[in-house]
Formats: C-alpha cells, sequence, structure tokens
C-alpha cells in the first residue's frame, strides 16, 4: 500500500477530537505499549469513543494513504515493527463489560481488559476463559487463541467466541456470526488483528463456583527432581487440571513478597475444577516431594486470573516459546541445561505448560485455529532493564529454543510469539490458505498492521 505521511494540519482535521501526532504534548506518553521494548512512532495516535469514531478513523486512514494498527494494551506490541506509515488506533476507551448469567454469555468492549470481565462473572458464579493476567487486552488474547487456567477442559478462547463486531477496511460495521459473515467469523478465531478493528467481542461463560489452585514451592536446586515429577504426572493429570512446570529468579524487588525476594525457585502451578477432596487426591504425588511453600485452597473464579503472578505493571520484556510434542527426561535435562542451576541463565522465568485435553481435540464449530498439535508449550522471559542485558538476555533465549528445537518441529502460538514470527508456524497448511483467501478479500490493500500478519 502507498504510504505518504499528510500534511499535520490534514492529519487532524480528518480524524476524531484528541488525535495526537508526533511534537504533541501527551504523544510520548500514548505512543508507549506495555511491553517497553516495543520503540512505537506512529504517524498519528488516535483513541475513538465507539464503534462509528472506529470507523472515522479507519476511513481517514485509507484517505490518507496510512495505514492502521489497533491496539490495546500493547502487551504483544514488538512485532508490529514500524508504525510510521500507520495510524496507532487505541481502543482503550472501549471497555464496557456486561455478563449475562441466564444466557451464559458476556460482551466486552473492544478495549477491555480481562479485569473488566472476570470478576463479574465470578460474582454470580460464572468463569471466563481468561489467561494468566488481569490486566491483557480480551480481543488481542482471544483472537490470537487463547489459552488458560481452564484449556485443557474447556479448549482454546477463541472457540468460545460466539460473535464479533469489528470495522472492517472500507469503513463498515460489521457483526460476524456463525450465521452472519460465516467466513469472517471463522477467521477471527485464531487470525488475530489482521481482518478489521473489533470493538465488541461476544463469547460463552462457564458455571464455576470455586477451584482448587496454587502453587507448590521449591528451592531451585530441587529444579530437576520436581520438574521430572510433574512431566510425569502430566501424563496421567484429567482434563480438568491445567497446570505449569516454573524455574523463576525472583528480583529483590518490594514487589515480590518477602519470604521469596531475591531467590531462585521451582514451582508447580495448578488450577483444578473440582472439589477440595479431589485436588488434594490429585496433587498427592507432587505434595509428598515436600515444598517450602504451599499455597492450594478452594478459590472463587476471580482468583484464577492472579495466579501465574504477572506484573500488573508495565515493563519491559524478551520472551522466546516453542511448541513441544512432549517433555520427557530428555526434555527436562535439555531444558535444565539451558535456563536452570548452573546454566548462567539471566532469564527471570522459565516455564513449561501441560496442553492436550481439549486443547488438542478439534473444537465442534472451531475458527482458524481449532486445537493445538502439541502436548506442552515453553515460555521463557528475561527483562532488559538496561541496554546491555538485551544481549545476555537474547542469547539465553536462543539457548533455550535450541534446547528443546527436536520437541518443537518449529510450530508457534502466536499469542506466545513477542517477536516477528511466521504466521503460517501457527497453522496447518490448508486453514493458512484459508486465511489468506479471506484476508485478501477482506482487506486488499493490506490496511490493518497486526502483530502477526496473514
Amino acid at each position: 500500500m502507498t504510504t505518504a505521511t499528510p500534511p499535520r494540519s490534514d492529519l487532524r482535521d480528518a480524524l476524531p477530537p484528541g488525535t495526537l501526532v508526533p511534537g504533541d504534548p501527551g504523544y510520548d506518553q500514548a505512543r508507549l505499549a506495555w511491553n517497553r521494548i516495543a520503540d512505537q512512532n506512529p504517524a498519528a495516535i488516535a483513541t475513538p469513543a465507539d464503534a462509528a469514531e472506529v470507523a472515522a478513523v479507519v476511513r481517514a486512514a485509507r484517505a490518507a494513504g496510512l495505514r492502521v494498527a489497533p491496539q490495546s494494551t500493547g502487551h504483544n506490541a514488538p512485532p508490529l515493527g514500524d508504525l510510521s506509515d500507520a495510524i496507532l488506533l487505541r481502543t482503550s476507551r472501549l471497555r464496557e463489560a456486561e455478563v449475562d448469567a441466564a444466557g451464559r454469555r458476556a460482551r466486552v468492549g473492544g478495549g477491555a481488559w480481562w479485569d473488566d470481565v472476570v470478576p463479574a462473572a465470578s460474582a454470580v458464579g460464572m468463569s471466563v476463559l481468561h489467561g494468566s493476567s488481569p490486566d491483557v487486552g480480551v480481543a488481542g488474547y482471544t483472537l490470537g487463541g487463547g489459552i488458560g487456567w481452564q484449556a485443557r477442559r474447556h479448549g482454546l478462547a477463541c472457540n468460545s467466541v460466539t460473535a464479533v463486531e469489528l470495522v472492517t477496511a472500507d469503513g463498515e460495521r460489521v457483526r460476524a456470526t456463525a450465521d452472519s459473515e460465516p467466513d469472517l467469523f471463522w477467521a477471527l478465531r485464531g487470525g488475530g488483528g489482521n481482518f478489521g478493528v473489533v470493538t465488541a467481542l461476544e463469547f460463552a461463560m462457564y458455571p464455576m463456583q470455586a477451584a482448587y489452585a496454587g502453587w507448590l514451592i521449591f528451592d531451585w536446586s530441587r529444579s530437576h527432581e520436581v520438574l521430572s515429577r510433574w512431566a510425569e504426572w502430566t501424563l496421567e493429570a484429567p482434563e480438568e487440571v491445567t497446570s505449569v512446570g516454573r524455574i523463576l529468579q525472583l528480583p529483590p524487588i518490594d514487589l515480590i513478597p518477602e519470604p521469596l525476594r531475591g531467590r531462585n525457585i521451582v514451582c508447580v502451578e495448578a488450577a483444578f475444577l473440582g472439589d477440595e477432596a479431589g485436588g488434594r487426591a490429585l496433587m498427592a504425588p507432587l505434595r509428598e516431594l515436600g515444598p517450602e511453600m504451599d499455597t492450594f485452597a478452594m478459590v472463587p473464579p476471580a482468583a484464577l486470573a492472579r495466579l501465574h503472578m504477572d506484573p500488573e505493571a508495565p515493563v519491559p520484556g524478551m520472551s522466546g516459546h516453542a511448541m513441544l510434542d512432549a517433555f520427557g527426561p530428555a526434555e527436562v535435562d535439555a531444558f535444565l541445561g539451558a535456563c536452570g542451576p548452573e546454566s548462567g541463565s539471566v532469564l527471570i522465568s522459565a516455564e513449561i505448560r501441560h496442553l492436550g485435553g481439549a486443547l488438542g481435540r478439534p473444537a465442534p464449530g472451531a475458527g482458524a485455529l481449532s486445537h493445538l498439535d502439541a502436548g506442552y508449550v515453553s515460555f521463557a522471559l528475561g527483562m532488559p532493564m538496561a541496554p546491555e542485558m538485551a544481549i545476555a538476555i537474547d542469547a539465553n533465549l536462543r539457548r533455550v529454543d535450541q534446547a528443546l528445537a527436536p520437541s518443537g518441529r518449529g510450530r508457534s502460538l502466536l499469542n506466545f510469539a513477542e517477536s516477528r514470527t511466521d504466521a503460517a508456524t501457527a497453522f496447518g497448511a490448508t486453514a493458512h490458505e484459508r486465511l489468506r483467501r479471506i484476508r485478501a478479500q477482506a482487506d486488499p490493500t493490506g490496511l490493518f498492521r497486526a502483530n502477526h500478519r496473514i
């Protein structure tokens, strides 16, 4: 698409009030993504108040020869790259959230965070398929797939979506469902932000009064013992439990609870969708290892949003991930050799999430990402608080990737891909080709800039 930035006055006149361009007071703050490693310098920043203003931004961008990059929080912003030819369309004012307990449905604005809907659903005895952090945007997470603490029981979040309202490349407002715009509806569920600006989402809720969830925490000198036992345990774990094996090098900062501040640990995190007696029996083979701390308890659905204890303030982050066929003895050795004790790793967190269950089966009426062809997924993270740290973090991330490569087969989960990634690696060949055809029909000039391009 031709991209010639128009004069500042023309651009401002064509966009809704409050639009910022370079040099305006507030521009430098508004351009920041949640992941501070992303250096976003768009041609303009628009923050529309409703779907009509979203449509006005899209039409103005087309007329000006600019692209549109929708963004809620910017957790996965680094893959967007250069935005000098684009309007950064912040959806942060579209944060309404409604729950319908009787209909078991939730409806949220395109800029809503999980913290806008999870507590409301929990209050009426319902859960939603949120991720591991309450301040992640619902739309980006969900349309990219979405795996959370109920994933092995209920599958990918994208396949619980029942309707998507969006503004298309021609500036039209569309409601996509299984019956209306079925091709677009299929593509949006897993294909990410390639097809328009999402202004609202509707999705299923699931009855839940409580879950048995928590951490088992050990000194990281026991990493091999703990992760080996956890890996063996996952082979027989029921679909009602989703779990993570994780090593952490925690910084000595006030945000970390005193017993763990500045320590290196290995832990098992899990959420069991059942009662306490069942949960205790399930966790017994891991608990018999004798953890230093055991936080498992019956908790309301809302508590699961903070179970992983992700940072809720913007931070710089560099990460890597791999989809794995298995996590057996060879993979445990390789993983810990790359980032465990005595590896010299500077990564703050490295984890293996157990997949399978409903995640491993094509969901009825599924979208573009029907299931995940993997048994586990790794995710490793470093925080470059100073520029020189980035080199060491990058080397460590590459080391983890190389260690797990034999079990990975080069596949990706785009929710976890925080650097440029070939989107084809996230889909089967047939699904990816269908996505490309739908993208060519819906956005033939490439107006929309998604973090992972179809």
